[in-house]
């Protein structure tokens, strides 16, 4: 979670509510009820430990008591454990969690003790704002754009590959490019082409990564970037419909997927 910062945890309530009215606005779904269809299934009081660790950059502040909100807002039943690492571990599970959440430098993971589901938040990040590029009520077509193909989006390519979706990606990583090429069957994007989506999901660390010449006017960017990939002046001259925030969506993608059997 070494991408995040204290700052980007600020308000996540109403960064929730913000986003909640876009997605609903644009995919006729709020992010429960899109949760709930995309998995095909419901929280029931499972009980949640989320547990500190302490392993490389240490603790982000507020980054357990954001999951401990999101958990409860998504019908769940969250703690935090006095101790963290192993003995926090050790804690939830005596303490009875149906679900583990806990992260380090490298990877943020939800494990249901019960199902032995586990999934890994780069993968439920993807699906999940791929989902939502995807579900755009004001599609021109079946084509999407989907920028970046590392673990978020290749996650989110094949979500869109497997749902039947025109997908075309960019990535400055040939080889990243080229594996999408050939295991998903997508199609590489090129600006030279001048084609232009009305659905993306944009999935890099980096800033301005969308130009003018790859969208349509009133399209949907689907980003959990940080920072944002749409230059602030393109997205008011397109009027573009932008669903981005920095955790909130990501986590419950993560625990509704752990409900699956």
């Amino acid at each position: 979670m070494a991408l995040l910062t204290p700052e980007d945890l600020e308000n996540l309530s109403s960064q929730l509510e913000h986003n909640n009215e876009i997605v609903k606005r644009v995919t006729g779904l709020d992010i429960m009820d899109l949760c709930e269809e995309l998995y095909g299934a419901q929280p029931n009081s499972e009980r949640v430990g989320i547990i500190p660790i302490t392993a490389g950059n240490g603790i982000i502040s507020n980054f357990t008591a954001s999951l401990l909100f999101i958990v409860n807002y998504f019908g769940f039943e969250g703690f935090i454990t006095e101790h963290p690492d192993v003995t926090g571990y050790y804690e939830a599970v005596s303490q009875g969690a149906d679900i583990i959440m806990m992260a380090d430098d490298h990877i943020f993971t939800a494990h249901n003790l019960q199902k032995g589901a586990i999934v890994s938040n780069h993968v439920a990040t993807g699906i999940i704002y791929a989902d939502i590029a995807s579900r755009f009520l004001e599609a021109s077509s079946k084509d999407i754009l989907v920028i970046c193909l590392g673990r978020v989006g290749y996650a989110g390519a094949c979500h869109l590959a497997e749902k039947g979706f025109n997908v075309y990606a960019c990535d400055p990583n040939k080889g990243f490019l080229q594996k999408a090429v050939d295991e998903l069957g997508i199609k590489t994007y090129c600006s030279d082409d001048r084609k232009k989506f009305s659905m993306v999901f944009e999935a890099t660390p980096n800033a301005d990564t969308i130009s003018e010449g790859m969208i349509e006017e009133r399209c949907l960017v689907s980003t959990p970037g940080i920072p944002c990939g749409l230059p602030p002046e393109i997205g008011k001259k397109y009027r573009v419909d932008l669903v981005m925030e920095p955790l909130v969506i990501g986590v419950a993608s993560m625990l509704y997927s752990v409900l699956r059997k």
